[in-house]
Protein backbone atom coordinates (compact mmCIF):
# COMPACT_ATOMS: atom_id res chain seq x y z
CA UNK A 1 0.00 0.00 0.00
CA UNK A 2 0.93 3.49 -0.86
CA UNK A 3 0.66 6.32 1.72
CA UNK A 4 -1.75 8.37 -0.84
CA UNK A 5 -3.93 5.32 -0.42
CA UNK A 6 -3.20 4.69 3.53
CA UNK A 7 -4.00 8.40 4.34
CA UNK A 8 -7.22 8.15 2.37
CA UNK A 9 -8.58 4.85 4.54
CA UNK A 10 -7.60 6.55 7.47
CA UNK A 11 -9.64 9.61 6.47
CA UNK A 12 -12.68 7.62 5.44
CA UNK A 13 -12.32 5.77 8.64
CA UNK A 14 -11.57 9.21 11.02
CA UNK A 15 -14.76 10.46 9.33
CA UNK A 16 -17.18 7.34 9.69
CA UNK A 17 -16.09 7.16 13.70
CA UNK A 18 -16.76 10.64 14.07
CA UNK A 19 -20.39 10.68 12.18
CA UNK A 20 -20.78 7.21 14.62
CA UNK A 21 -19.50 8.73 18.22
CA UNK A 22 -18.85 12.32 17.81
CA UNK A 23 -15.58 14.58 19.00
CA UNK A 24 -13.66 12.91 22.01
CA UNK A 25 -14.51 14.43 25.16
CA UNK A 26 -11.34 14.30 26.84
CA UNK A 27 -7.48 13.64 26.37
CA UNK A 28 -8.14 10.62 28.73
CA UNK A 29 -11.71 9.30 26.36
CA UNK A 30 -8.81 9.80 23.53
CA UNK A 31 -6.03 7.86 25.03
CA UNK A 32 -8.22 4.78 26.09
CA UNK A 33 -9.72 4.59 22.74
CA UNK A 34 -6.28 4.62 21.21
CA UNK A 35 -5.15 2.31 23.73
CA UNK A 36 -7.99 -0.32 22.87
CA UNK A 37 -7.21 0.19 19.14
CA UNK A 38 -3.72 -0.50 19.66
CA UNK A 39 -4.47 -3.74 21.97
CA UNK A 40 -6.40 -5.01 18.86
CA UNK A 41 -3.59 -4.06 16.50
CA UNK A 42 -1.12 -5.97 18.59
CA UNK A 43 -3.46 -8.85 19.24
CA UNK A 44 -3.93 -9.14 15.72
CA UNK A 45 0.29 -8.93 15.24
CA UNK A 46 1.11 -11.56 17.90
CA UNK A 47 -0.86 -14.14 15.96
CA UNK A 48 0.91 -16.84 15.01
CA UNK A 49 1.92 -15.98 11.37
CA UNK A 50 -0.17 -19.09 10.04
CA UNK A 51 -3.84 -17.48 11.58
CA UNK A 52 -2.29 -14.32 11.18
CA UNK A 53 -4.83 -12.23 8.20
CA UNK A 54 -3.25 -9.84 6.27
CA UNK A 55 -6.56 -7.57 5.91
CA UNK A 56 -7.09 -7.58 9.96
CA UNK A 57 -3.55 -5.82 10.41
CA UNK A 58 -4.54 -3.25 7.84
CA UNK A 59 -7.78 -2.84 9.41
CA UNK A 60 -6.46 -2.39 12.52
CA UNK A 61 -3.57 0.02 11.77
CA UNK A 62 -6.22 2.11 9.96
CA UNK A 63 -8.37 2.21 12.82
CA UNK A 64 -5.78 3.09 14.88
CA UNK A 65 -4.53 5.99 12.76
CA UNK A 66 -7.80 7.14 12.69
CA UNK A 67 -7.57 7.74 16.05
CA UNK A 68 -4.73 9.19 16.60
CA UNK A 69 -5.90 11.59 14.09
CA UNK A 70 -9.37 12.17 15.79
CA UNK A 71 -7.01 13.10 18.90
CA UNK A 72 -5.15 15.55 16.70
CA UNK A 73 -7.60 17.35 15.55
CA UNK A 74 -10.27 16.94 18.68
CA UNK A 75 -7.56 17.27 21.27
CA UNK A 76 -4.17 18.87 20.62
Amino acid sequence: MNKSIAIELIDVEHNSAVRKFGSFCSAHEGLAIIEEEFEELKAEVFKRPAYRKGESLEKEAIQLGAMALRFLIDIC
